[in-house]
C-alpha cells in the first residue's frame, strides 16, 4: 500500500509542479491566461507578482512531498511519510479552499486535489 501511496504523492507532486511553471514562469502567456481565466494581458500583468509568489508555494509543496517520497523510499518511514502527508495534506487543503472560495473553480481544484486526496488516505492506512 505504501508504493501504491508514494505513486500518487509523487503524481500530486507533479501536477504542484506543473501548476507553479503555470503561475510563476508563464502567467502572462495567453494558453495560462485561459486556463486560469484571465480576461486580459493587464490583468495578468497587475496579478503576475501574486501568482509568482503561489507559484513558489505550490512548488515547495511539491518538494517537501518529492523529499519525503524519497525518504520513505532509503528507510526513513516516520520522517518520509511525514513529510509525504503534510505535503500532499497541505496541497487537499489548498484545493478545498480553492472550491469553497470559489465554487466556479471546483474543475481545478478537483484536478489540485484528487492525487493529494488518495496520497494521504492511502499514505494514513499503510501506516496503520
Amino acid at each position: 500500500m505504501i508504493i501504491a501511496a508514494l505513486v500518487f504523492a509523487a503524481l500530486a507532486a507533479l501536477v504542484h509542479v506543473y501548476i507553479f511553471v503555470l503561475e510563476s514562469l508563464r502567467w502572462t502567456e495567453p494558453a495560462t491566461r485561459r486556463i486560469f481565466g484571465l480576461r486580459s494581458a493587464e490583468e495578468a500583468e497587475l496579478t503576475r507578482s501574486l501568482a509568482f509568489n503561489q507559484g513558489f508555494y505550490n512548488l515547495f509543496l511539491a518538494l517537501a512531498t518529492a523529499i519525503g517520497i524519497v525518504l520513505v523510499a532509503t528507510g526513513s518511514l516516520t520522517i518520509g511519510a511525514t513529510l509525504v502527508i503534510v505535503g500532499t495534506g497541505s496541497m487537499l487543503a489548498a484545493a478545498l479552499v480553492l472550491v469553497l472560495s470559489s465554487p466556479k473553480l471546483a474543475r481545478s481544484a478537483a484536478i489540485q486535489g484528487t492525487f493529494p486526496l488518495i496520497a494521504v488516505v492511502l499514505t494514513a492506512l499503510a501506516l496503520i
